[in-house]
């Protein structure tokens, strides 16, 4: 009955062809005389999603989360993956070949002072790791008695031979109706920045800032429409913008030369050469800029100034049209929720649906919307024990049955031209136990507690987090993720440089748009999250003493009223009941009679 448009289950290729591609890798180190090489999960931009000609750590490992990093020495090699990616990478990577160790604590630059012998020579690629990652890897070396190299080449691409070709998306104009600020005034603002910091020019590193500041979109990564690029910004005079010029067309040329010169991104070392050698002041992201650029400007005479790049802020603060599509875009998305939420529950009781089956059939429904772009990240559909895999991600030889006794963990998104969408619920199939519903109800409360929360003005996320998860501690329990994350306008459904979490020190701003998105997960048993957008407004407290703010729920969809037990409180029923009676008022007009009666069952008041 469906088809899945965006997405593919096919297993990540391991066994012999793995085991033959460490060896290969091997024998390149020793005929570059490198005792080792770090690899990690990353473009020149640093992208969460990367095309398919940088899944190096993918292809070597066949570890395929979005965050990771490898390490090969002549006879040890180890992955490196956090806490949502322990139990994906522990399926993936062959345990015999490699060590599968901590990403953050202890960091891997702590296995290399264990690992690393004097006199070893251990081999990065500047492209492909942040100046401050280079300044860790370096202390690691020194540490050891170990020498940290740069590498001209990747040894990875010599002996990837089959590596496809960089991408050539088409570039796209983000037309004034979405974007709802001009080009002009973007550089105004960003050259405002600028001239706090104290520079002469800012590189644009990161696509995100590049199509944002530019009004342009692209097709060179899944699910994130971006264009690769770069940009150079002089404190006076027409920036630069480097793009491969064969994905522009007539219009897009024409529309991008109205601001800016473009060039050919080889160009890029060029121009930052030039501009270095009168000594500039040049800024650069610190989580975006790639190592490569800093020695670039450095060795050329000019001052490389790491910092925050100021577009991410910028950008972060949606404006009044981009907030209007935000709302448009999450009506719209409802009503393909509210048909794919009816359709679960009168099939999966009947056990004959899979995780794939899901899948299709929420891509489906969101397809017939007639406006879906993309999905906005791979489709997380975990049913039982694969639930507990915080970013599961299902294939053909791990898709499982739904049936009766499950939960049902689906996280899913979409991208409209008018705004990017992010969802999570979780799904009772047939009767659910105790333990449960304890669990949900406490996701739930942690869920309520910060949809509902006031704050003041430049608050941070750090000091919301604890809300999230007071329910949980109660019980001797926790969720490995953050919070919630912030999300882009019609760009990265995963967007800096705010977020609800224990490392959220950025002042959370009106006009953000972050997830509010608390779970719980139970080793090979079943997983729990409950996820809502929420955007940062004012208060309104009458006769407040400073500014306070608060969030405006943007998702729409009904929360499963059955996973729900005795201990929310009346302040929770309220909330809760007051949200699904706006999920009907907005969506049931939208809906086919068969599912406004079920949106009418699944948001009837709790008593």
């Amino acid at each position: 009955m469906f088809e899945a448009y965006f997405q593919t289950f096919e297993d990540p290729e391991g066994g012999v062809a793995l085991t033959a591609r460490l060896a290969a890798f091997r024998e390149e180190l020793a005929r570059r005389q490198l005792t080792g090489f770090v690899i990690p999960r990353a473009d020149r931009q640093q992208n969460e999603y990367v095309p398919p000609s940088e899944e190096r750590l993918a292809w070597l490992t066949g570890f395929t989360g979005s965050a990771g990093l490898a390490i090969v020495l002549a006879t040890e090699a180890a992955v490196f993956v956090d806490g949502r990616y322990t139990l994906q990478a522990a399926q993936q990577v062959d345990v015999r070949a490699w060590s599968i160790a901590s990403l953050v604590d202890p960091p891997p630059e702590s296995w290399l002072t264990e690992h690393l012998a004097a006199g070893d020579r251990l081999g990065y690629d500047p492209w492909l790791h942040t100046s401050a990652a280079v300044e860790r890897l370096a202390k690691a070396c020194a540490k050891a008695g170990a020498e940290l190299v740069p590498v001209d080449s990747n040894p990875v691409d010599s002996v990837w031979t089959d590596r496809p070709a960089p991408p050539l998306g088409p570039v796209t104009i983000h037309d004034a109706a979405f974007a709802g600020e001009a080009e002009a005034d973007k550089l105004v603002r960003i050259r405002a920045e600028m001239t706090k910091l104290g520079v002469d020019a800012l590189v644009l590193s990161d696509s995100h800032a590049v199509a944002w500041t530019f009004n342009i979109r692209g097709a060179d990564v899944s699910h994130t429409p971006l264009p690769l690029s770069y940009a150079l910004v002089p404190k006076d005079g027409r920036p630069t913008i480097f793009i491969d010029r064969r994905k522009l067309s007539d219009s897009a040329r024409a529309h991008l030369e109205r601001n800016a010169d473009v060039r050919e991104t080889d160009e890029l070392t060029d121009a930052l050469t030039r501009t270095a050698q009168s000594g500039a002041a040049i800024a650069l992201d610190k989580a975006t800029a790639a190592d490569a650029l800093s020695r670039l400007i450095t060795s050329a005479g000019g001052k490389p100034m790491g910092g925050n790049d100021p577009v991410a802020l910028l950008k972060a603060v949606k404006n009044p049209t981009e907030i209007a599509g935000a709302r448009a875009a999450h009506r719209r998305d409802a009503v393909a929720l509210a048909r794919f939420l009816a359709w679960i529950d009168r099939e999966a009781p009947k056990g004959t649906l899979t995780e794939i089956d899901a899948v299709e059939a929420l891509e489906t429904f969101r397809r017939e919307t007639g406006a879906l772009k993309d999905v906005s990240f791979p489709t997380i559909s975990g049913t039982g024990p694969n639930g507990a895999i915080v970013h599961y991600r299902v294939t053909r030889k791990s898709n499982r049955r739904i049936v009766p006794g499950d939960l049902l963990l689906i996280d899913s998104g979409a991208q409209y031209e008018d705004g990017t969408t992010d969802v999570t619920r979780t799904i009772a199939i047939g009767d659910p136990t105790d333990e449960m519903r304890d669990r949900f109800t406490r996701v739930l409360r942690g869920h309520i507690a910060i949809a509902r929360a006031v704050f003041p003005d430049g608050a941070s996320g750090a000091q919301l987090d604890t809300l999230a998860r007071q329910f949980l501690w109660q019980a001797g329990l926790d969720f490995e993720h953050g919070t919630g994350h912030g999300v882009g306008s019609y760009l990265s459904v995963h967007e800096g440089p705010a977020r609800i979490s224990k490392l959220g020190t950025t002042p959370l701003r009106r006009g953000m748009i972050l997830s509010n998105e608390p779970g719980y997960y139970k080793r090979d048993a079943f997983g729990i999250r409950i996820e809502n957008l929420v955007l940062v407004t004012e208060a309104g407290i009458a006769d407040a003493e400073k500014p306070m703010n608060s969030f405006e729920t943007l998702t729409l969809a009904p929360i499963d009223r059955r996973l729900i037990d005795h201990r929310i409180s009346k302040k929770e029923v309220a909330w809760l009941n007051d949200y699904h009676a706006r999920v009907r008022r907005e969506v049931r007009p939208h809906l086919d009679e068969a599912t406004k009666l079920w949106l009418d069952a699944a948001t009837e008041p709790l008593p």
